[in-house]
C-alpha cells in the first residue's frame, strides 16, 4: 500500500509544503489528497483523516502521522536508505536542531508574512521581531553551509529535511522581497530551482480555490 498525504491548498499551506517536497525530492511514491481551506466542508473533512484536525496529515496503513517534522521523522525511519538526515551524527544533530527551531520560532514572520505562494513579489515593511527573525535565519543558514554546506548548494550539502522545514522561509523571502545577504540569496535560489519546488508552484498556481484574507496581503 502507498503512502496517503493529506494536504491543505498548495497556494496557502506551509506546513504541506514540507513532506511533499521532502516525498517529491526523494521520489518516493505516495497518493495526493488536497483539502481546500475556509470551505464549510473543511473542518469536517480534515477532521475525518487528523485527530488534530490539522494538514498535512501522512497515512500509511493503519499508521497515521500529523505534524510536518514528524511527518519527516516517520519517512526518515521507513526509507532509511535515503538521505533524509545527513548521515554524520553531529551534523544530524545540527540539522535536527535547525528544523526544531523552524517549527516552534519565527512568530513574528510568520504573522507578518502569511503564506502565499500565488502572490505577486511586494515588499512590505517589517517590524523589528520580524526583521530579527530574518537576521536569525540568515545566521542559521550562513553558519550551517560555512560548517556543513560546501559540498553542495543546500544547508548540509544535500538536500534534507532541514531544508524542507526551512522552503517555507525560501517563499517568504521571495515574495515579500525581504533583503537577505548574497549568501542566503543564492541558498533561497537553489531552493527554488529544484523540480520539486517548481512542481508545487505549478500545482499552486493552478488550484481554483481563493481566500481573500490571504491574498490581501
Amino acid at each position: 500500500m502507498s503512502l496517503k498525504l493529506v494536504i491543505a491548498n498548495k497556494a496557502y499551506s506551509s506546513w504541506s509544503l514540507r513532506p511533499w517536497m521532502l516525498l517529491q525530492h526523494f521520489r518516493i511514491p505516495f497518493e495526493e489528497t488536497v483539502i481546500p481551506l475556509d470551505r464549510p466542508e473543511t473542518r469536517q473533512q480534515i477532521f475525518a483523516a487528523s485527530p488534530s484536525g490539522r494538514c498535512p496529515v501522512l497515512i500509511d496503513g493503519a499508521t497515521t502521522v500529523w505534524d510536518s517534522l514528524a511527518i519527516l521523522e516517520y519517512i526518515a525511519e521507513k526509507f532509511p536508505e535515503k538521505a533524509i538526515w545527513p548521515r554524520a551524527k553531529r551534523t544530524r544533530a545540527t540539522a535536527r536542531s535547525l528544523a526544531a527551531e523552524m517549527h516552534s520560532g519565527f512568530a513574528a514572520l510568520r504573522n507578518e508574512c502569511p503564506t502565499q505562494f500565488r502572490r505577486p513579489v511586494r515588499k512590505i515593511a517589517l517590524s523589528s521581531a520580524a526583521t530579527s527573525d530574518v537576521e536569525r535565519i540568515e545566521r542559521a543558514w550562513t553558519d550551517a553551509r560555512a560548517k556543513w554546506g560546501r559540498t553542495g548548494a543546500f544547508l548540509f550539502g544535500a538536500f534534507s529535511a532541514a531544508d524542507a522545514m526551512f522552503a517555507p522561509v525560501v517563499n517568504r523571502i521571495h515574495i515579500y522581497d525581504i533583503d537577505v545577504g548574497a549568501d542566503a540569496r543564492a541558498y533561497c535560489d537553489a531552493i527554488r530551482a529544484l523540480p520539486a519546488w517548481k512542481a508545487w508552484i505549478e500545482g499552486a498556481e493552478a488550484e481554483p480555490w481563493r481566500i481573500a484574507s490571504y491574498d490581501a496581503v
